[in-house]
C-alpha cells in the first residue's frame, strides 16, 4: 500500500470512529443520515424521520473533510456539490455554500447488505407476475420515488436470473449487490480535482454492449444513456432492467422520452416514441407505505398501439391479473 492510500485509510479509519455521527452510522436500524444547515442531525429510521441531535459549529465542515479524504474527492466554491460512494457502499451526498444557503448539508444513505426475496415485496400474485417478467426476459424499468426500495427490488429481480448468464451493472454510484455467478460492475466516474477525466454512465453503457452481456442492468437512467438504453434493448440484449425516479409508470415514459430527446434534439418525436415501445416491455412501479414498508403497487406493460404512447397494467393490488403479452424469451 502506497503512502497516499495508507493516509487514506487511516483518515477513514479515524472519522468512522471519533465522528460525532458516529452514534447514528453505527446503528444498524438508521438507514439515512442528514445534517442540515451545518448543525441540526436528522436520521431516518425504521421508515421514519427522527431530529437527534445538534453538531457544534464547525463541525460539520470537519466531518465533510475527513469524509471526502480518504475517497480523493474535494469540495468547494467551485464545484460546491459532491455525491460519491463510500468505501463501505453506503452513498455520501455534499452540498456547501453558497448554493446551500444556510450551511453545509450532508446526506449519508448507509448500504445495508439485504438479499430481500421478491416475496418481500408483495404477496404470491404478484411474486409470479415478476418472476415470469424474469423467465419470459422483458425489458424492464422498476419505478418509483426516491427510497422507495427500486435497487433492493432490482437486486431481487436478478436472483431469478439463469444462473451463468453474464451480466453487467452500471451505475453512477455503486449499490447493486447481485448475488448470481458471473457478473461485471461499472461505476461512473466525474472529473476530479487532481486530473482524472469524466467516464459517463453513457460511455460506460457503450463500453459493456462491447462485452458480451446476456443481460444489462443500468442503476438509474437519468441522462443522455437513456439513448443508448434503447439502443441496447432494441439490438437482441432482451431482459435487461433499469431503474427510473417516476411518480406513475405513464410518468416513467415521458421522462426517458424527455431524455432521448435531450440527448438527440435531432431525432422526431414520432422515432423516439416508437423506440421506447419497442424497447421497454414491463414497468414495476414501487412504493413506500408511511411504515417504511417497500411494496410493489403496480406492474404495467408498455402499449404497442402506435398512436398511443402509454401503458397497460397487468397486476395491481386488490385487481384482477391479466396476461403478459410481451416475453421475449
Amino acid at each position: 500500500m502506497n503512502v497516499v492510500a495508507l493516509d487514506r485509510a487511516r483518515a477513514r479509519d479515524d472519522w468512522e470512529r471519533t465522528s460525532a455521527l458516529a452514534p447514528w452510522l453505527n446503528d444498524p436500524l438508521v438507514r439515512e443520515v442528514m445534517v442540515n444547515a451545518g448543525r441540526e442531525v436528522w436520521i431516518e429510521r425504521e421508515g421514519g424521520l427522527e431530529h437527534v441531535g445538534t453538531l457544534a459549529r464547525g463541525e460539520a465542515e470537519r466531518i465533510i473533510e475527513r469524509i471526502l479524504l480518504p475517497i480523493g474527492r474535494r469540495v468547494d466554491h467551485a464545484s460546491p456539490v459532491v455525491d460519491a460512494r463510500l468505501h463501505d457502499g453506503s452513498r455520501v451526498c455534499i452540498v456547501i455554500p453558497p448554493v446551500a444557503v444556510d450551511g453545509p448539508c450532508l446526506s449519508i444513505r448507509r448500504f445495508h447488505v439485504r438479499d430481500l426475496p421478491l416475496t418481500a415485496f408483495g404477496d404470491d400474485s404478484v411474486v409470479s407476475v415478476l418472476r415470469e417478467v424474469v423467465r419470459e426476459r422483458c425489458n424492464v424499468v422498476v419505478a418509483g420515488a426516491a427510497s422507495s426500495g427500486k435497487t433492493t427490488l432490482l437486486n431481487a429481480l436478478c436472483g431469478h436470473v439463469n444462473t451463468g448468464e453474464r451480466i453487467i451493472t452500471v451505475e453512477d454510484v455503486a449499490e447493486l449487490r447481485l448475488q448470481t455467478e458471473h457478473v461485471l460492475r461499472f461505476e461512473a466516474r466525474p472529473s476530479t480535482y487532481d486530473g482524472a477525466l469524466e467516464v459517463s454512465m453513457a460511455t460506460l453503457l457503450r463500453s459493456a454492449l462491447r462485452m458480451r452481456p446476456d443481460r444489462f442492468v443500468l442503476g438509474e437512467v437519468r441522462g443522455p444513456e437513456a439513448l443508448d438504453m434503447l439502443a441496447a434493448m432494441n439490438t437482441g440484449h432482451h431482459g435487461s432492467l433499469a431503474t427510473c425516479h417516476a411518480n406513475s409508470p405513464d410518468d416513467v415514459l415521458r421522462r426517458i422520452e424527455a431524455m432521448v430527446l435531450h440527448a438527440a434534439p435531432q431525432w422526431p418525436l414520432v422515432a423516439v416514441r416508437e423506440h421506447l415501445q419497442a424497447a421497454i416491455d414491463v414497468i414495476i412501479f414501487v412504493e413506500r407505505s408511511p411504515n417504511g414498508q417497500r411494496r410493489v403497487s403496480e406492474v404495467s406493460e408498455v402499449s404497442l398501439r402506435p398512436d398511443v404512447l402509454g401503458t397497460r397494467r397487468i397486476w395491481a393490488e386488490g385487481a384482477n391479473t391479466s396476461r403478459l403479452a410481451r416475453g421475449r424469451s
